[in-house]
């Protein structure tokens, strides 16, 4: 059930970067059975790292505090409309319930580029956005029926 509080951690975690400079205006909190788990801001430039979003750092932030990467249970409030990349990681980390605040038109309408993702995940996986080609299966598969064959438990 979503609660002003936790949405307003998250907007506090994309304020500071309006002064630190570490990434864009982005924050993040992770919450489970009403309390908060992990916060996390966007640290993009300060990490030099594409994949700092305020929420996949609050994905690890929340692994690490919980001792797991399923964070099956867990809410996440997020200032803004996440990514296909943060999406993609929310997914992973089994959290089925994200609040965010400003839209992805907004992000857009201040200079950040998830529409272009978007459009190449509409058209495809085709566009001047990204060349993405498959090579030398028969070389690669072994190693996935290998590790299918050692049935091991991954949720």
């Amino acid at each position: 059930m979503y609660q002003r509080d936790f949405m307003q951690q998250a907007i506090d975690q994309a304020k500071m970067n309006l002064t630190t400079n570490e990434g864009g205006p982005f924050g993040c909190v992770i919450v489970k059975d009403g309390r908060e788990i992990a916060a996390a801001h966007n640290r993009v430039l300060a990490g030099h790292d594409a994949t700092a979003h305020g929420e996949v750092e609050a994905i690890r932030a929340a692994g690490a505090q919980l001792g797991t990467h399923d964070l099956s249970g867990c809410e996440l409030y997020t200032s803004a409309m996440p990514c296909p990349m943060c999406l993609s990681a929310i997914i992973w980390a089994n959290i089925q319930v994200v609040y965010y605040g400003n839209s992805a038109q907004d992000a857009a309408a201040i200079g950040f580029r998830d529409a272009a993702i978007y459009d190449f995940i509409d058209h495809g996986l085709q566009g001047d956005t990204l060349t993405l080609s498959q090579h030398d299966r028969e070389l690669t598969l072994p190693t996935f029926e290998a590790y299918a064959a050692q049935s091991k438990q991954l949720y």
